[in-house]
């Protein structure tokens, strides 16, 4: 027997705020990979980036920050300056 998981339970779960659901819903497939990647070392997505080359997710930990291209790429070396 299969368990089915609806997204509502896995975000609970994830303890995702309600801001955080609405930016997961614009990643894509390959960012949600990656997103999910660093969230086990303790980043947060915190907002989305939209260049002309793609989207980029922004993600935070204490004094670190990480971007995620469009196609997964994860950079934590990245040239994006973060206003405080």
């Amino acid at each position: 027997m299969h368990a089915v998981f609806e997204p509502e339970i896995l975000l609970e779960r994830r303890q995702y705020t309600p801001q955080q659901t609405n930016l997961w819903d614009k990643l894509s497939l390959a960012q949600k990979f990656a997103t999910s990647s660093l969230t086990q070392f303790g980043y947060d997505l915190s907002f989305i980036r939209h260049t002309k080359s793609g989207n980029i997710a922004i993600l935070l930990c204490d004094n670190n920050t990480a971007t995620i291209s469009d196609d997964g790429e994860i950079n934590t070396l990245h040239s994006v300056i973060i206003r405080a």
